[in-house]
């Protein structure tokens, strides 16, 4: 049976939940260089030392949100059913979707934190790519234990080629500044060219 949390704990949720809105607008608006834990704690109507009672600084807010972010797209995978491709069609829509709905500036600020293993003092957020290559996998192994792929089927180099080319859509889009939509460009890409990467591994089942 699942216990019930307590009115504290759920208040200390609420508080969590509020510092994270209010740092996602802000840094959204103006970067994470630009927006001081001042600020956010003052949209977020919490004293200063509120805020470090569940962030040592204000960069592991940007790590909360991804994680949340990660979270949310891994537990829709996971729920949705169909054939193969459409699982990995929704996959990699969602993922471009998220994040283009986040924000430009909270993208780079993902992308910046990623990329230099310096910034990240969290174990689990030095792994990010990890997590989504375990993701993108995972679905590779299910399409192969469903009968839609070949046993045959390279799962690891095709999970390091998937989420090559998702991340380097995002970077692109990152970029650019955002002067095309990267959902779009997504779409575009699971439409034209993502079925003759997955053609030579569908069984018949799935062909």
């Amino acid at each position: 049976m699942e216990k019930k949390m307590t009115n504290r704990q759920l208040a200390a949720l609420e508080t969590k939940r509020k510092l994270l809105e209010a740092a996602k607008k802000i840094v959204c608006e103006k970067g994470l260089v630009n927006t001081s834990i001042e600020e956010i704690t003052k949209a977020s109507g919490v004293s200063n030392g509120t805020f470090y009672t569940y962030f040592k600084r204000k960069e592991d807010v940007v790590f909360a949100l991804s994680r949340e972010m990660y979270q949310e797209i891994y537990e829709e995978a996971q729920a949705h059913d169909g054939p193969f491709m459409e699982r990995l069609v929704f996959y990699m829509m969602n993922f471009s979707g998220y994040i283009e709905k986040s924000g430009l500036k909270l993208c780079q600020e993902w992308v910046r934190n990623t990329v230099d293993p310096d910034l990240v003092e969290n174990p689990v957020d030095k792994n990010k790519l990890r997590m989504d290559l375990d993701s993108m996998k995972g679905m590779i192994e299910k399409g192969v234990e469903r009968g839609e792929l070949n046993k045959n089927t390279p799962v690891d180099a095709l999970s390091h080629t998937l989420v090559d080319l998702v991340y380097g859509e995002m970077l692109c889009w990152d970029m650019s500044g955002g002067a095309y939509s990267f959902e779009e460009r997504t779409k575009e890409f699971c439409s034209l060219f993502l079925p003759a990467i997955i053609k030579p591994y569908l069984s018949g089942k799935e062909a």
